[in-house]
C-alpha cells in the first residue's frame, strides 16, 4: 500500500516505514503530524485518485529531528566590472518517519 502526498510544494510516494527529508514542519520533535493532502491511494482495491485530494484519507508520520540540508554558493560575476558576490544558504528540512496510511 502506498499513497502520495503533498507537503511544502512537493510531492511525495510513501509507504509505511519510509523516511523523508521534506520541508521544515512546525512542530517538534517526536511529535507526530498527519498529511491531510493525500492526492492518491494504492491498496489491494486498486489506485483511487483525488479531484485533487482524496476524501477521508490521512498520512500520519513521527517527526524525527529538524536539520539543515547541505550549503549551496550562489556566485553572482560580471566580467571586466569588479562585480563579485558570494553567498551561501543551508535549506531547513525535517525528517520524518511514515507511520501507517489511513483510506
Amino acid at each position: 500500500m502506498y499513497a502520495i502526498i503533498e507537503t511544502g510544494g512537493k510531492q511525495y510516494k510513501v509507504q509505511a516505514g519510509d523516511v523523508l527529508y521534506i520541508e521544515k514542519l512546525n512542530a517538534a520533535e517526536g511529535e507526530s503530524v498527519t498529511f491531510d493532502r493525500v492526492l492518491a491511494v494504492s491498496n489491494d482495491k486498486g489506485l483511487v485518485t483525488g479531484t485533487p485530494v482524496v476524501s477521508g484519507a490521512a498520512v500520519t508520520a513521527k517527526v524525527e529531528k529538524h536539520g539543515k540540508g547541505e550549503k549551496v554558493v550562489v556566485y553572482k560575476y560580471k566580467a571586466k566590472k569588479n562585480y563579485r558576490r558570494k553567498q551561501g544558504h543551508r535549506q531547513p528540512y525535517t525528517k520524518v518517519t511514515i507511520e501507517n496510511i489511513k483510506a
